[in-house]
């Protein structure tokens, strides 16, 4: 008999999980809250045209074609996917744009010609230090089980290789060791600007945080539809292989036997049961007893002093004009300190950075687009979103200060913008008990990578999954939770049936009839 998980959560994390738990053989059941699955990875509606809501750059492919090929499929075969020539364009006012390649010499070739042959130079010892942090952290941290700090950390890297511990540098910021490769402050604060990908200031975030430009230097890739078209692919694979998905199906309890998960109970008073169960999740929810009061204890709150940046985003279907645009397009403030202290402070900065994925730009053939074209527009924010009522008022400020960055380096949006704007309320209400934190735990000081909530929580049987949970943020990041949690569930349950090979699995069913319409079989 299969063994039954269920998954708490459609998103790219409990997905991932879903695909690689059916391709090994188990009953799976994915719960999923929100009508659509992909979590973050959704589409909304703004005059009348879906626009990404969530993440946009989608890195480390081979963490998705090794998913596919688990479960005998080819990435491909599900998306629309090709490499981006251009990884980001750069602007600090209308004179100063810089572009950054796939291709690493003209990366390089753009920096000389940008800020001199000592900043090519700076760029190359950078590229040198970042690819090696990568590979000495690749398989003894980011696609291994969460580890504590140093020891056993020390064992995987190895005893006799001491100086790959140091060589990550967690006891220096980021901030500091760029200016070491840079002494152009726009490079500097270029490549700094990395640490937002995982929510955080990099005047707090270690060095070792290098690795994400590695990370992204080894290629960025676009995907036709966006990461809700990911979404979907991995849905169908998982349905493939014989997964359930129960979407606007609200979990309001996990369910207990003598002390182990044994399923979970839904708004309709519908049980499911399980021999496992996977919350992808951010923790800080299954902590505030959003799952139920008992599911609890299973994790540590993340205290809202420890949260990572939330975000206001703009989704706007509007014409521009001026700056030529890219597909990722960063305009950056002109006093970047100010910018991370204002968020300490819980405020939105006043002169903001302000990223823009130009949603229709970077089309095969060359073509731009006719017409409005699709925006998403992200300024860091404080997670405040529990706490903090954005007002109409403090909306239009907000707006307004973005603006100003957009027209600093040549590019006009119509006016009135066309737009729908997402604030730390939003997220807050989308993922309740974070304060509209989008990427869980901040990575600020050298334990805090050592600190996020791993696969395993304090209750047997009940599993974490997600961007929130070890190795970290991001989409490859969290496909990686999900499939670490796959084979954590998959090791436990075989050793539970090794020790007890008389038990029987699970409880009765006493789930009802439910309409085909709701388990969305065959979307995607």
């Amino acid at each position: 008999m299969a063994a039954r998980v269920v998954i708490i959560g459609a998103g790219i994390g409990g997905l991932a999980c879903a695909v690689r738990l059916a391709a090994g053989g188990h009953d799976v059941t994915i719960i999923e809250k929100e009508s659509h699955v992909g979590g973050k990875a959704r589409r909304i509606l703004v005059d009348d045209t879906p626009i990404d809501a969530g993440p946009t750059v989608f890195t480390l492919r081979d963490v998705f074609d090794e998913l596919f090929e688990v479960a005998g499929r080819s990435l491909e075969d599900y998306v629309a996917i090709r490499p981006a020539e251009v990884l980001a364009r750069h602007a600090w006012d209308a004179d100063e744009r810089l572009d950054l390649y796939a291709d690493p010499a003209l990366s390089e070739q753009a920096i000389g010609d940008f800020a001199g042959a000592d900043a090519a130079r700076g760029y190359r010892a950078f590229r040198t230090e970042a690819a090696r942090i990568y590979g000495i952290l690749e398989h003894s941290m980011l696609r291994a089980d969460k580890v504590s700090w140093p020891l056993p950390l020390m064992r995987r890297i190895g005893l006799t290789r001491i100086g790959d511990l140091l060589a990550i540098r967690p006891y220096e910021s980021l901030w500091k060791v760029l200016g070491e490769h840079f002494a152009d402050p726009r490079l500097r604060q270029l490549f700094a600007r990395y640490s937002t990908y995982c929510g955080s200031s990099p005047f707090d975030t270690p060095a070792t945080l290098m690795l994400i430009a590695h990370v992204e230097a080894q290629g960025v890739w676009l995907i036709h539809g966006g990461m809700s078209a990911l979404a979907h692919g991995l849905r169908r694979v998982a349905e493939e292989h014989g997964a359930r998905f129960y979407t606007q199906t609200q979990v309001v309890d996990v369910e207990f036997d003598k002390g182990k998960a044994c399923g979970v109970l839904v708004e309709s008073g519908e049980f499911y049961p399980a021999d496992a169960v996977v919350a992808n999740c951010d923790p800080s929810a299954l902590a505030s007893g959003t799952l139920g009061q008992r599911a609890a204890p299973a994790v540590a709150p993340i205290k809202p002093r420890n949260r990572s940046l939330s975000a206001l985003v703009w989704l706007a279907h509007a014409h521009g004009e001026g700056f030529p645009l890219s597909r990722h397009n960063v305009f950056f403030s002109p006093d970047y300190a100010r910018e991370f202290s204002d968020i300490k402070r819980g405020t939105v900065p006043c002169e903001p950075s302000v990223y823009l994925c130009a949603l229709d730009r970077g089309a095969a053939s060359g073509a731009q687009p006719a017409g409005r074209e699709r925006f998403q527009i992200i300024v860091n924010a404080p997670a405040n979103g529990d706490r903090f009522g954005y007002t109409a008022q403090e909306k239009e400020r907000c707006t307004q200060a973005m603006r100003r960055t957009l027209e600093r380096c040549d590019l006009q949006l119509e006016d009135p913008l066309p737009h729908r704007l997402l604030t730390p309320n939003d997220f807050e209400r989308f993922s309740p008990s974070t304060g509209g934190a989008i990427y869980g735990r901040a990575s600020h000081g050298w334990a805090a990578s050592f600190l996020r909530q791993g696969t395993r929580t304090r209750i047997p049987g009940l599993y974490c999954a997600g961007g929130s949970t070890h190795p970290g943020a991001g989409v490859p990041m969290a496909a990686l939770s999900g499939c670490l949690a796959a084979q954590q569930v998959a090791q436990d349950l075989a050793s539970m049936r090794r020790f007890h090979p008389a038990a029987t699995p699970g409880g009765m069913s006493m789930r009802s009839a439910t309409p085909l319409d709701r388990m969305g079989a065959g979307t995607g």
